[in-house]
């Protein structure tokens, strides 16, 4: 059965929409079809962490609106099988998003596909409520920071009281955490909040810790969503979190200080 995923949190920056080209890659590269999609109207950014900006024609307002059929604007990924990209409009404001409209093109959406990823607005204004509303699974995405995980905590009294699961009494919509820019030497030093400090606030399932990597940077530059750079720790920790997703028992990495070798420390002493 189909699944609405959205990638969702109550501050801006933390790599929403790194993490939701990375997850819909993911899950595309274990062969289930997939599509992401960008509810940030006006300020659309997921067209170019995929690599796909030149060919944007339509997009999800022209579809809504009913200026265009939805495979004039679903945009297939060169590089991976069963992936695909709805990019949103940078010219309209948020209020093109209408509850019907969105209702019907995700209705159409999960008859075709096994995954709807909705790359979600910061916050609780309109993008971002329409985009957690409809959801089945939500991933909270979250920095190590008092702030960044008091306004992940704000999302998750939003999605328990304004989803449509909470308004027409289904199951609860299913809530994961995702940990980015994690740096286990500067939580040893007391500069950001440790794994369990995070848990311990929201009280919700850790799907994975990403670690702070320049090989995020780089990706996204390069129009590449970074689970595609497996040789970088953030590549292996985004698919790390997908095998989880998928029900996998997999072990957290890189949330502990590397072990320095002799060399380094020579080298750290001889600086």
């Amino acid at each position: 059965m189909s699944k609405i995923i959205v990638m969702t949190s109550g501050k801006g920056g933390v790599g929403k929409t790194t993490s939701s080209a990375a997850f819909a890659t993911g899950l595309a590269l274990r062969g289930f079809k997939t599509v992401v999609i960008d509810f940030d109207v006006g300020l659309r950014n997921l067209d170019l962490v995929m690599g796909c900006e030149r060919r944007v024609v339509f997009d999800f307002i022209n579809v809504i609106n009913g200026e265009a059929k939805l495979n004039q604007a679903l945009i297939k990924d060169k590089r991976v099988e069963n992936l695909y990209i709805l990019p949103t409009s940078q010219t309209r404001d948020k209020d093109a998003l209408t509850k019907d409209g969105v209702d019907r093109i995700l209705k159409e959406l999960v008859k075709e596909f096994d995954y709807v990823i909705c790359d979600s607005p910061a916050g609780i204004e309109k993008g971002a409520l329409m985009a957690l509303y409809f959801a089945d699974h939500a991933i909270i995405v979250t920095n190590p920071e008092v702030s960044s995980v008091r306004d992940s905590d704000r999302i998750l009294g939003v999605l328990n009281a304004k989803s449509r699961r909470a308004e027409q009494g289904m199951e609860p919509v299913t809530q994961q955490l995702l940990l980015t820019r994690y740096d286990p030497e500067r939580v040893e030093k007391g500069e950001m909040l440790k794994v369990d400090d995070v848990l311990e606030i929201l009280s919700i399932n850790l799907l994975g810790v990403i670690p702070e990597s320049q090989a995020v940077l780089r990706a996204s530059n390069i129009g590449m969503p970074v689970i595609l750079d497996e040789k970088s720790n953030a590549g292996q920790a985004y698919l790390d979190a997908v095998g989880r997703f998928l029900g996998e028992d997999v072990e957290h990495r890189f949330v502990k200080p590397e072990k320095k070798g002799l060399f380094n420390r020579l080298l750290r002493r001889s600086a």
